[in-house]
């Protein structure tokens, strides 16, 4: 018995799928931990409106960034599954380099929008004199921030993972900790908002040289397929406006607590949703990692191995997010305790946060495979739903319960749009993406 559970672990262990998998979980884990100790820090020595300041500010460039880089992030591995049959780098150099002259062409369009809207409303709506300033700020830096997330993604599409995992993780929180620990020692704790956003124009421009080195370095071929603006555009914009609804899914609740509550609420919940990020860290990371895989067996037809990477991935999935959301949910204020006494504040929230995501974690591939099987439109339809059903629950509940009412809006609509999602995928492609 001993022998053959010996022999079934050497055997998922060499499993090339498995390892890699692991290997990046190991650096999103270390990314987790830098994160975490940065907030730790943030938490221990700004006060809770300074930190709230900077969740609602990350929130909305979450948002808008997803807008203006028109799933480009997320499109650039489809385009690299279509490709793989060519085996060629000059492809993919072109198709990042048109997603270049988007991104630019949104960045601008955004600022023009942005510079129409009244300041005196915006302040009066989240009655907060300072937040069209940093809401300003944001837009300006819209390009750098889409630009490193971009150049991220490109790492893996030219399969350098662990580069793009290092700089996903770890490397993006490095300029923001360096300036946090300056703005602390010189008394200038006033100005993190700044330093995180100015982060972004420093890791453009490091991403960018590396890029380039990657292309002038490898051994490019003719491409015999190119794609142009418009195939681009009509496969990544409803990755845009999924990705987008991904955000707003995780921002509604923020901007809706700066509204009716305070920043230090924010800081508060925004604690108790980076904890639950260990969670939604391992769904991606696996998901990232067969996301080309899905790409390439769906459209080589290769059904077979299609469904065992599906059937590998929830597994997984689920094996590693259970024991943590065990634990968060048997030790929620000695977690949030660790952050300061009033952190404890979200203890029911995170208990809320932790069981949905847990929940989520059964859905394994279904948050990447309409995607990345071309049925873009679909994914859109479901998110655009949830994102309406969200908005509608947070408007509803955050005025009169706070923080759980903001975490149960997250949960509801996470769960509605992961099992609508797992049915229409069983219906297309009889390929079953619950835990099975």
């Amino acid at each position: 018995m001993v022998k053959k559970i010996q022999n079934q672990l050497l055997k998922i262990i060499k499993n090339s799928f498995i390892q890699q998998s692991l290997i990046t979980l190991i650096f999103r884990i270390c990314g987790l931990l830098t994160l975490f100790g940065f907030t730790v820090f943030l938490t221990k020595t700004y006060s809770p409106k300074i930190v709230g300041q900077y969740d609602f500010v990350r929130s909305f460039l979450l948002v808008i960034g997803s807008i203006c880089l028109l799933g480009c992030d997320q499109s650039i591995l489809y385009f690299k599954g279509r490709l793989i049959g060519e085996n060629t780098l000059e492809g993919i150099k072109k198709v990042y380099t048109k997603m270049l002259g988007m991104l630019l062409t949104m960045s601008v369009l955004f600022l023009l929008i942005f510079w129409s809207i009244n300041e005196e409303f915006i302040n009066n709506y989240f009655s907060d004199s300072r937040v069209y300033d940093i809401l300003l700020k944001s837009v300006l830096v819209l390009f750098f921030y889409g630009l490193t997330t971009l150049n991220t993604e490109v790492f893996r599409a030219l399969d350098h993972f662990y580069v793009a995992e290092l700089f996903r993780n770890t490397i993006k929180y490095i300029p923001l900790i360096i300036g946090a620990i300056l703005l602390f020692y010189f008394g200038l704790e006033t100005y993190l908002v700044e330093v995180f956003l100015l982060g972004f124009v420093v890791l453009s421009f490091i991403t960018t040289i590396i890029v380039f080195f990657y292309f002038s370095k490898a051994n490019v071929e003719k491409a015999t397929v190119n794609f142009g603006y418009k195939e681009i555009f009509s496969k990544s914009y409803p990755i845009a406006i999924s990705g987008m609804a991904l955000f707003l899914l995780m921002s509604f609740d923020i901007l809706f607590l700066k509204k009716y509550r305070d920043d230090s609420t924010v800081a508060f919940y925004s604690v108790a949703v980076k904890l639950v990020t260990i969670l939604s860290m391992v769904i991606i990371t696996v998901n990232i990692t067969v996301s080309t895989k899905i790409s390439e067996y769906f459209f080589s037809k290769n059904r077979t191995d299609l469904i065992k990477t599906v059937q590998h991935a929830s597994r997984l999935i689920f094996l590693l997010t259970f024991p943590i959301a065990f634990m968060i949910c048997f030790f929620p204020e000695y977690i949030l305790g660790f952050f300061g006494k009033g952190y404890v504040a979200a203890k029911n929230a995170l208990l809320i946060l932790a069981i949905g995501q847990g929940i989520c974690s059964a859905f394994g591939t279904a948050p990447i495979y309409l995607n990345m099987t071309g049925r873009q439109h679909i994914f859109q339809i479901i998110l655009l739903v949830t994102v309406f059903i969200n908005f509608l629950m947070n408007r509803l509940l955050i005025p009169e319960y706070g923080m759980i009412g903001a975490a149960t809006a997250f949960v509801v609509s996470s769960i509605f749009w992961n099992s609508i999602t797992a049915i229409v995928i069983y219906k297309k492609d009889q390929v079953n993406v619950f835990l099975n």
